[in-house]
């Protein structure tokens, strides 16, 4: 039996370390976790940067890790409680980027300024019940490598953008992006896409399967 299952079939314990660990009510961890606890479990690579303004709203019993060269900077808010979140290798995102988890970055990404990732979803259905109260909905999101996330972009829980893709700023993205493609609007949709067959940037929706 893992610790995970012996926890789940122990809800007092589970309720008691999960209080050790957080403070009723908030998101974020307790300061001794941050200090003592985090910094043995969690990956950072070499010359990574977490600037000092950044709320890092991540636990122990969820995993983060930070690849080589990437960089989060001031404003920004990290939280993998409901899910791990995982940033690849050389990687930049932008001032006042919200990322909740469960999120996957490949590598060499461009994350613009105030750009929102949260693969988290609130239950609603029982009206007899404080949506907070309810339980939590999660879909990973995806960015393969190479991407570039406009400003004020928000991308919706489930959601995979492909390889070498563009994302115009403010565009809402509710649905997977193909790679090579760029798409923009609310929601978004394909501006332009690559041919392969002319190695070109073609305008407007693509016209086959990719």
């Amino acid at each position: 039996m893992n610790l995970k299952q012996y926890l789940d079939d122990r809800p007092a314990l589970k309720r008691f370390i999960h209080w050790l660990l957080i403070r009723p009510e908030q998101a974020r961890p307790r300061l001794w976790v941050s200090w003592l606890v985090n910094p043995l479990v969690h990956k950072r690579g070499a010359s990574s940067r977490i600037r000092s303004s950044v709320r890092m709203d991540v636990v122990p019993f969820n995993d983060f890790q930070l690849g080589a060269g990437s960089t989060i900077e001031d404003f920004s808010v990290v939280n993998n409680g409901v899910g791990d979140v995982h940033i690849g290798q050389h990687c930049h995102l932008g001032i006042g980027t919200v990322v909740i988890g469960p999120v996957t970055l490949g590598n060499n990404i461009i994350i613009a300024q105030h750009v929102v990732m949260s693969g988290l979803n609130h239950g609603y259905e029982d009206i007899d019940t404080p949506i907070r109260y309810q339980p939590t909905i999660t879909k990973p999101i995806v960015l393969e490598d190479d991407c570039w996330i406009g400003a004020n972009v928000t991308i919706t829980a489930g959601v995979t953008v492909g390889k070498h893709a563009v994302v115009a700023g403010g565009s809402v993205v509710t649905r997977n992006v193909a790679p090579f493609t760029v798409v923009g609007g609310n929601p978004a949709r394909v501006l332009r896409y690559y041919d392969a067959d002319t190695r070109r940037w073609l305008a407007g929706p693509l016209t086959t399967a990719r």
